[in-house]
Order: structure tokens, then C-alpha cells, then sequence
């Protein structure tokens, strides 16, 4: 039995926008490779040779994310004071104060503050409530952070 994928209402959505923008790409890859055929010779012929690449992966990825919202599980908030899947939490850590939202690991993106629930921080996050200090082990070792907000 394959593992089920924790998602946010957002990250579903967002997964099921680029699969119907992949599925209308279709129709003009195959355009593409249509017009590179009438090129002739298809062993030296890179239009063509590109356009059956881009469908390859194109089709490759139509399946990932076919796959990904066949295992999804979406979760939605309770509305408790507490972090969940998809809270945004305000942190002090070292006298800054950065803001993450909690989501699935395949919605992750530290770089625009999306942290995976399974992530060291995430999972020490989770459950806990504002104003609480969380203590978080990290690969460089233990740091310690306050939760300012919950949202």
C-alpha cells in the first residue's frame, strides 16, 4: 500500500492547476511533432527530436501528479490556536523573527517559507501553541525558538 501525501488546500489546488495546464500542453507538442515529421529525415531532425523529449516529460510528469492526487490527503485547519498542517507560525529565533507555513513535504519550499511538516522544524512545531518555546534538533545541532503568532 502506497503512503499517502499530506497536502494543503492550496498545494492541492496548485497540483491540479499544472496538471490541466500539462494536459492542454498536449495538443500542441503533438502539433510540434506533426510539423517536425513533414521536416523528413527524422534521425537528423532536432524539432522533432525536441518536441518527442518535451512529450516525454510532459506525459512523465502528467503521472507523478496523476499519482500524487490519487495518495492525497488534503487537510484543512481546525481553526485551533495550536500548529497544524497549514498554519503560518511567526518565530523568534535569535532575535529575528521569520514566518513559515506548514505544509505536505511535497509542497515544500524553504526559499518562500514553506516548511514540510516532516522537516526538523515542522515536526517540532506541530502541536504546539503560541508563546510556547520549542526547542528544535537540526542537523547542526539543537537551537531553541518562541513561537510568537499562530495563523
Amino acid at each position: 500500500m502506497q503512503e499517502q501525501i499530506l497536502l494543503t488546500v492550496s498545494g492541492h489546488e496548485k497540483i491540479k492547476q499544472e496538471l490541466q495546464g500539462l494536459k492542454n500542453r498536449r495538443q500542441k507538442i503533438s502539433e510540434r511533432i506533426k510539423t517536425a515529421r513533414e521536416f523528413g529525415d527524422l534521425s537528423e531532425n532536432s524539432e522533432y527530436e525536441d518536441a518527442k523529449n518535451e512529450q516525454s516529460f510532459v506525459e512523465g510528469r502528467i503521472l507523478e501528479l496523476e499519482e500524487m492526487l490519487r495518495r492525497a490527503k488534503v487537510m484543512t485547519k481546525n481553526g485551533t490556536d495550536k500548529v497544524e498542517l497549514g498554519s503560518t507560525v511567526v518565530l523568534k529565533i535569535d532575535g529575528q523573527v521569520p514566518e513559515y507555513t506548514i505544509v505536505g513535504a511535497s509542497e515544500s519550499d524553504p526559499a518562500t517559507g514553506k516548511i514540510s511538516v516532516d522537516s526538523p522544524l515542522g515536526h517540532s512545531l506541530v502541536g504546539r501553541a503560541k508563546g510556547e518555546e520549542v526547542e528544535i534538533l537540526t542537523p547542526n545541532g539543537k537551537m531553541t525558538c518562541e513561537i510568537v503568532e499562530v495563523k
